[in-house]
Order: structure tokens, then sequence, then C-alpha cells
């Protein structure tokens, strides 16, 4: 299926300034085009069906602390906020929790979910707890095995997986898609 998403400008790279005006058509998993809303309408406008945002498409955010953001601190379940509050535990709080494998696989899943809610489509690893591993794989979020020697460069390029997340002119994230899939959208 062809999507054309048309936010207000896209950013091909994480630090150029946004072309206003242009968006991006995904095919399936891949970016197919970037370019002008104008001219991405008129060669793919009948067969695909477009979604606008109210914000910048970027390739998205990396995040160097992967591993120790879903390994080293606990994302308390909705449930637990009484108890526990609503923002990752680490240090002392954490070490006095139960920490089973299963409760270490329902973190990882909330804290990618997280990740995910900030524009994130790439992390750092290694992850050495399996039901982390399981939970990062299964989310579909791209990682290193180890942090890479250099922050890694994104780029909207069309042929490549069509990771991205869209943004508001206030930094809040109001889209992410992992291979042109929405993982995130904010209501």
């Amino acid at each position: 299926m062809l999507t054309i998403h048309r936010p207000l400008g896209v950013r091909v790279t994480e630090d150029a300034d946004p072309d206003l005006g242009h968006a991006v058509v995904v095919e399936g998993r891949s970016l197919a085009a970037v370019g002008p809303y104008e001219e991405l309408s008129a060669a793919y406008g009948e067969r695909a069906r477009v979604r606008e945002w109210d914000g910048v498409l970027t390739p998205g955010r990396y995040e160097p602390d992967g591993a120790a953001l879903l390994e080293a601190a606990y994302w308390p379940d909705p449930r637990e906020a009484g108890a526990l509050g609503t923002e990752p535990l680490t240090g002392d709080a954490l070490a006095a929790l139960d920490m089973t494998d299963t409760r270490w696989g329902a973190s990882a899943r909330r804290g990618v979910q997280r990740l995910l809610a900030r524009g994130t489509v790439l992390i750092a690893g290694p992850f050495d707890r399996a039901p982390v591993r399981a939970a990062v794989d299964r989310s579909g979020i791209r990682w290193y095995p180890a942090p890479p020697p250099a922050v890694p460069t994104r780029a909207l390029i069309p042929g490549r997986p069509a990771d991205f997340a869209v943004f508001a002119a206030d930094g809040r994230c109001l889209a992410t898609a992992l291979d042109g899939r929405l993982v995130h959208r904010r209501a």
C-alpha cells in the first residue's frame, strides 16, 4: 500500500532545515520518494492514501542509552503508579523490587513504548537480559548490538526503511513509524 505523509515540512537529515511543503511516500516498508507534495501527489496520488501531519517529519531519534534505560531501570506498570510513581526506577528503588524475568520483559515493553512516543527509531544495546532483548526485538525498533563508535547518521532516503517521526512545533512527538508502520500516534 502507498501512503503519502504530508507534514508541514520534511528534514531529510536530523540537522537539516525543514523543506516546507515537502512530503514522503511510503510503499510497504520502504521510503519510495521524498520531495514537494504537489509532485508526489501527481505521481502517486491516485494510488495512495494521504496522511496529513501538523508538524515536521524527520528521520527519528537515536537513543545512545538504550541498554541502560531498558536493563538498568524499571518502567512501572500504570497500575503501580500509586505505589511506585510513573517515572523509571533506578538505584536503590530498583534494587528493592523483586525483578523476575517476566517483570523485566514487561518493563522493557513499557520502556520501548515510551521511547517510541519520543520519536526514537534506533537505540544502542547490547541487551544482556533475554526478556529485555525479546521485548526489543518484538517491538521492531532498530538497535545496535553494541554502542556505535559515533552517532549514526540517519537520513530519509528512497529505498531505505521508512523509519521516521513527526514533531510538532513545541517538540512533542506526533507520530513514529518503523518500517512504514505507525507504532506511535498522539491522539
